[in-house]
C-alpha cells in the first residue's frame, strides 16, 4: 500500500494536483482527520510494510448515516476524486458512497487474499506468498530432519489463492483448499491422507500439508487431532497467521502498486484536462499485463476462484500418491 500511496502522491505533485491522505481508513474521512501528502512525506516508504496512513475497520460505513457523514466530509473538503486502496469491505464502502457523493471513486485492489475480480493479482498477494514460502521452506528442513508430518495453515479468508500458490511453490504433498475439498468428506479425506503419508514416508521422511484457513471444521487443530487420533500419525502444526501480512513488500508488489497508483491519478487528470470529468466508480487492475477498469459493482458480485487449470495440474501431476485420487474424487 505504501508504494501506491507514494505513486499517487508523486504523480499528483507533478501534475499540479493537491493530494491529501485520510488516516485510519474511512474513520479518518468521516472525522476529517487527514494529512497533506507531499513528496517529502513519501520519500522512503516504498520498502516498508503496512501503510503510512494506517488502516482500520469502520463500523460507521455499515450504516447509511455513516456513509452520509463520509459524503458530507468530501463535499466540505472540496474533494474531486477519492482513491481507496483495499479489499472487499473497502469496495463495499465505495459502492455505498457512490449513492451519496458524485465525485470520482477509484478503487485499487489491496488484499493478500487475491479474491477480487478484475485483476490477476492484488497488491499484497505476492508478498504474502513469498513470506509464507520462505517460512514453509524452513518447516520442510525440520520436517526432513525429524521425518515428520507438518500441517501449515495459511491465510486467504475464503480464497484458496495463497494456499495453492504456496503449496505449489514449496512442493507440498497435499493442498487442502476450497477448490478441491468438501466438508462432508472429512472422514474419507483423513483415511486417504493416512495412506498417502504412509506411502510417502517410505520414500523420504517428511510430508507437508498446506491448509487454507476457514476450511476445515474446527480448524487446523482439528485436522491435526484427527490424523493423530484416527490414524496414529504424529502431526506437527504451524499456523502462520498475520506474519503473512507484514514485512518488506516484494518487488512485484511494489511495481504493481506503483503502476496502479500512477494510473489512478492520470485517469483523474485526463478527465479534468479534457473536461470529461464525471462521477464514476470503478477499480483499476491488471489482466494479462494490461491495465483494466472494472465497475465496482462487477468486482463485488463476480467470483474469483483459483483457475481450474492449476487445480487440475496439481491434482494430476503434483499431488502425492493417494491425495491425487482424493482430488479426483472431490473434483468429479
Amino acid at each position: 500500500m505504501n508504494s501506491a500511496i507514494r505513486a499517487i502522491t508523486l504523480t499528483s505533485a507533478k501534475l499540479g494536483l493537491q493530494c491529501v491522505g485520510f488516516l485510519h481508513g474511512y474513520n479518518g474521512l468521516i472525522n476529517q482527520e487527514y494529512i497533506e501528502l507531499t513528496p517529502d512525506c513519501v520519500i522512503d516508504i516504498t520498502q516498508r510494510g503496512g501503510t503510512l496512513l494506517k488502516s482500520a475497520r469502520c463500523d460507521a460505513m455499515l450504516e447509511d448515516t455513516g456513509v452520509q457523514q463520509a459524503a458530507n466530509a468530501l463535499r466540505k473538503l472540496h474533494i474531486d476524486a477519492l482513491i481507496v486502496i483495499g479489499g472487499d469491505g473497502s469496495f463495499r464502502g465505495i459502492h455505498a458512497l457512490s449513492a451519496h457523493w458524485h465525485g470520482q471513486l477509484i478503487g485499487l485492489p489491496g488484499t493478500i487474499d487475491n479474491d477480487l475480480a478484475g485483476c490477476d493479482h492484488t497488491i499484497g498477494f505476492s508478498s504474502a506468498v513469498n513470506t509464507a514460502t520462505v517460512a514453509i521452506d524452513k518447516i520442510r528442513d525440520t520436517a526432513n530432519a525429524f521425518e515428520r508430518v507438518f500441517i501449515t495453515e495459511v491465510m486467504g479468508r475464503h480464497s484458496g489463492h495463497i494456499a495453492y500458490n504456496v503449496g505449489i511453490a514449496t512442493g507440498a504433498e497435499a493442498i487442502l483448499s476450497f477448490e478441491n475439498y468438501t466438508k462432508s468428506d472429512t472422514a474419507k479425506l483423513v483415511q486417504q491422507l493416512q495412506r498417502a503419508i504412509t506411502e510417502q514416508q517410505h520414500k523420504h521422511g517428511s510430508f507437508l500439508i498446506i491448509l487454507a484457513e476457514n476450511l476445515w471444521p474446527g480448524g487446523a487443530h482439528a485436522l491435526r487431532d484427527a490424523l493423530n487420533e484416527q490414524s496414529n500419525i504424529n502431526c506437527a502444526l504451524c499456523v502462520l497467521g498475520h506474519i503473512q501480512r507484514g514485512g518488506a513488500p516484494s518487488a512485484e508488489n511494489r511495481m504493481l502498486a506503483t503502476e496502479l497508483g500512477v494510473a489512478a491519478v492520470e485517469t483523474v487528470y485526463q478527465a479534468i484536462q479534457h473536461d470529461t470529468f464525471r462521477a464514476a466508480t470503478f477499480m483499476l487492475g491488471k489482466i494479462n499485463g494490461v491495465l483494466t477498469s472494472t465497475p465496482i459493482s462487477t468486482v463485488l458480485t463476480r467470483q474469483k476462484p483459483v483457475p481450474d487449470s492449476w487445480v487440475k495440474r496439481y491434482r494430476d501431476f503434483l499431488a502425492e500418491g493417494e491425495t491425487s485420487s482424493l482430488y479426483t474424487n472431490f473434483l468429479n
